[in-house]
Formats: C-alpha cells, sequence, structure tokens
C-alpha cells in the first residue's frame, strides 16, 4: 500500500480543469420543521421570518423557484402550515454580499504561514449566503488572517478549500495563500485527503464495520436533498462501529469520496440515520430539542504542501455531542 507521501506524487490534476458539473455548488440548504406556534401561517410569512435580510417578494421569488418545499412538494406561497411540516429552503448563492471581519472567537488548533486547523462548532455557517451574511468562518478568518488568506475561490470564500455543514462540528483546513490552496485543492480532488468522522446513530447494528459504496446525486422527490441515485457521482463511506448502545450506535466513518451529504445520506441509506438530522432521518422524542446532526469531523490529515510531509489532525468531542453520548449510555 502507498503511503500518503506516494499517493500525493502521483497527483496530476489540475483542479482548474474540473468541471463545473463535478463540482457541489456553493448553495445554503436550511431544514425547518413546524411547531405548533406556526399552525395556520402563510408559507412565504414562516420563510422570511426565518430570513430577517430578505424580503418577503424575494422569499415568494425562491418559491416559484422550487427552492422552498414542503414535505418534499411545491406549494404556492398562500399554503397553511401544519403541525409537523418539514420545509426545505435552498438559498442560492449571493456574489454581492458584503464581507466585513468579525471578532469571532475560533478554535484554531494549528497555524502556520501557509494554513490553519480550525475545529469549528455546530451552528457556524462556513462562509456568508442570503440568510447567514454574517458571523460565518469567513467573517471570523478575515479578522484573524486580514488579507492572508487565498483567493482561488470567488470573492465571499477566501481561504476555504472545503465545506462542513452548518450543523456539522470539526476540523477544516484553511489556505493562506493561493500556492497552499492549491495543492490542498488536488488532494481533494483525487480522494487522498484523511478525514474521519464520529457520529451517533439511530438503532442499533449487528456488524462491526461496513463499506457504502452507492452513488449521489439530487433526490428526484426532492431536488434539494441528496439522494442514492444510478446516475450519481461515485460516494464511498467507510462505517465502523464504536459502542453499541440502547437503541442507537456510536460510530466512526471514514470518508474515501467527499460529496454533499454524504455520510448523512449513506447512513440513512443503511437505515441508520443521524441523530438530530431532520433533513435524512427522522426526530427522536428524547432528543428532539436537539439543534443539528450528531456527527463531528475528529480527524483530518494530508500532505502538507510547504514541507511535503504527512500532518493529521484531531479534535476533542465537543460538549453537545458528549452530552448525547452520556445520556445514551445511561439509557
Amino acid at each position: 500500500m502507498l503511503s500518503k507521501v506516494e499517493q500525493n506524487k502521483n497527483i496530476d490534476c489540475d483542479i482548474a480543469n474540473v468541471s463545473e458539473k463535478e463540482r457541489d455548488k456553493n448553495e445554503e440548504l436550511d431544514v425547518y420543521i413546524v411547531s405548533k406556534e406556526d399552525i395556520g401561517k402563510r408559507l412565504d410569512l414562516y420563510a422570511s421570518e426565518k430570513y430577517k435580510d430578505i424580503s418577503r417578494s424575494y422569499i415568494q421569488k425562491l418559491i416559484k423557484e422550487d427552492r422552498v418545499l414542503v414535505n418534499s412538494k411545491k406549494e404556492k406561497a398562500s399554503y397553511k402550515l401544519s403541525l409537523g411540516d418539514e420545509l426545505t429552503i435552498l438559498m442560492p448563492e449571493h456574489k454581492d454580499l458584503e464581507l466585513i471581519a468579525q471578532n469571532i472567537d475560533l478554535n484554531i488548533i494549528y497555524e502556520d504561514e501557509g494554513l490553519l486547523i480550525v475545529n469549528k462548532e455546530q451552528g457556524m455557517v462556513v462562509h456568508p449566503a442570503p440568510g447567514n451574511p454574517d458571523n460565518t468562518l469567513v467573517n471570523a478568518l478575515l479578522y484573524h488572517c486580514g488579507d492572508n488568506l487565498s483567493s482561488l475561490n470567488d470573492r465571499i470564500r477566501p481561504g476555504i478549500v472545503h465545506r462542513i455543514d452548518k450543523d456539522t462540528s470539526g476540523l477544516l483546513v484553511v489556505a493562506k495563500n493561493n500556492v497552499v490552496h492549491e495543492s490542498l485543492a488536488k488532494q481533494f480532488a483525487v480522494h487522498s485527503i484523511t478525514r474521519e468522522y464520529e457520529m451517533l446513530c439511530i438503532g442499533n447494528v449487528n456488524w462491526e464495520k461496513m463499506t457504502v459504496d452507492k452513488p449521489l446525486g439530487r433526490n428526484p422527490k426532492n431536488r434539494l436533498k441528496r439522494a442514492v441515485v444510478e446516475d450519481g457521482r461515485r460516494a464511498v463511506t467507510h462505517f465502523e462501529t464504536l459502542k453499541s448502545l440502547n437503541g442507537f450506535t456510536y460510530m466512526k466513518a471514514t470518508l474515501e469520496t467527499g460529496r454533499t451529504h454524504q455520510i448523512r445520506v449513506h447512513s440513512a441509506f443503511i437505515n441508520h440515520p443521524i441523530v438530530g438530522d431532520n433533513l435524512y432521518g427522522y426526530s427522536v422524542k428524547k432528543f428532539s430539542k436537539l439543534k443539528g446532526q450528531m456527527l463531528h469531523a475528529r480527524k483530518l490529515g494530508f500532505i502538507h504542501p510547504l514541507t511535503g510531509k504527512y500532518v493529521e489532525f484531531t479534535s476533542e468531542l465537543p460538549e453537545h455531542f458528549v452530552k448525547t453520548l452520556n445520556i445514551m449510555r445511561k439509557l
């Protein structure tokens, strides 16, 4: 088996030649479940209340463009909400957003002249978008790094080489210059990056290890979501059981590829959705108040662009994850 350094020597990939079709769009997908206090409210009013920096007329435009779905179906702006309705809202990129540096606490576990490793907290959006114009990781990076961020991406994503979902916590690598960014992007493109996640899943499994090799693409019933589809892009996830709990399982997932929502979709595909993931799973009464999926990017490894040596970083499990895990252990 080739070492990480030997694997990297075989990389001959110009990231600029990766087609747009092969890149996931940088759009923000939000999911909301209608509660008792919002029963009977108009769809457009409810959505506009969730995005206070966006006009109601713009929300109505998104509804007409099928970017706002209710229970995976298109509805009119005047649709009256019912208890438990699931709204999926896909916000398009907005390149005219104003970028501002903000003094936001960052958990930086490593930094040098070329890059930094950030342990992102759950709930933090990676870059600005309509509905999340500030208080993002990018806003914090602008304050911390100033102009020392790569510019290979568009204006609203300086330094960002890859993303993890808003409600997923864990490790991200940020590039301070274009040379480092390009090297890291090439490693992501050929899937030579080490990426390990830990998660809490619904149900008990009867296996120790499992590999899911199923292609992912747009969900034919709800284009705002991803699903296992025959004509999708190859996606491979390696699952490993860490601890069997009472009705739940503590797992590790290692990414061989890195598609949008890959671990979340593959977990649901094997009938063990992630606890707190209302988009691909379902609500568990005991944990219904969780603010997002129990998924943490625990380990990240790659060839350092400046030294040529393999480096690996790990992060501690966040407090909300540990608290949920301890509750499960006591069930």
